[in-house]
């Protein structure tokens, strides 16, 4: 008995040390006039001295950094996965783009006015945590994946900023949209809403010319939806037009909907496809 307990003891200990952690971290943005928090996923024996591949996972409309660690377990996921070998050893960033309070906090990976958001994430924000983090530096150590809103804005950044992602995963995405409040400018979520619509991700594709095409196949994209997922269309809809304009991508269509479940399952294969097409690490 005493040796299966000490078997036991020591098993445990071994899958403690090999654990990665989430760190919380924050950067003053000059182009937002605001702090910014974010979480940091650091894989098991992370060392300053080692360099990494870059995921940046972005998260939902009224959520913020910390669902996709509370709500998500993204570290259950990330640790089994680099454990196993399907994933290589990553840094995760998760910033904060949101709150609960969609009528009167900022939503939103674009920029606004007075929310200058996809200026602080592209020229701010990155250099920074990837200076800090000793992780990505080029295209091909950086992907960028997240869930609804997030999924959209994952998809826009590597449709507008080709040369900064290999890859892109999209889940739930939000990809194009009506206004559906009537203009008041006191109204954040007038201004999240609006520029989703001036953002759409379909609208891209139909309107890319061929150096822009060309652009857009040197990332490697996947779309992942639930069947009775409300923004299942758009996502077909992308595929359909990203087919038509000979931009190779996958389309997966799985049983679930617009939920926590489907995107915890989603990292699954997310975080593999973005270390399947990490280069130069």
């Amino acid at each position: 008995m005493r040796n299966l307990i000490f078997t036991l003891l020591f098993l445990f200990s071994c899958t403690i040390a090999q654990a990665g952690k989430i760190v919380t971290d924050s950067i003053v943005s000059g182009n937002l006039c605001a702090t910014v928090k974010y979480n940091v996923y650091l894989p098991s024996h992370y060392s300053p001295e080692k360099h990494y591949p870059v995921v940046y996972l972005l998260h939902g409309l009224s959520d913020d950094y910390r669902a996709w660690r509370d709500k998500g377990q993204l570290q259950i996921v990330a640790d089994e996965l680099i454990e196993t070998g399907e994933a290589c050893e990553m840094v995760i960033i998760m910033p904060n783009a949101g709150g609960p309070d969609t009528h009167r906090t900022w939503n939103g990976y674009f920029n606004m006015p007075g929310w200058a958001y996809e200026d602080f994430f592209i020229y701010e924000f990155m250099p920074a945590v990837e200076r800090k983090y000793s992780a990505g530096g080029h295209k091909g150590q950086r992907a960028v994946m997240g869930l609804s809103m997030g999924g959209g804005g994952s998809t826009v950044y590597a449709q507008r900023h080709p040369d900064k992602f290999s890859s892109c995963y999209a889940m739930s995405a939000w990809l194009e949209g009506n206004v559906r409040n009537e203009k008041n400018e006191d109204d954040k979520l007038f201004w999240t809403e609006k520029s989703v619509r001036d953002h759409s991700a379909l609208e891209f594709v139909r309107k890319a010319d061929e150096a822009t095409l060309r652009d857009l196949r040197t990332v490697k994209w996947f779309f992942d939806c639930g069947d009775d997922d409300f923004l299942l269309d758009l996502s077909t809809e992308l595929h359909r037009l990203m087919r038509q304009r000979r931009v190779k991508d996958e389309l997966r269509v799985r049983n679930g909907t617009h939920n926590w479940e489907y995107w915890h399952t989603a990292l699954r294969t997310a975080l593999p496809f973005a270390s399947r097409n990490f280069s130069g690490i």
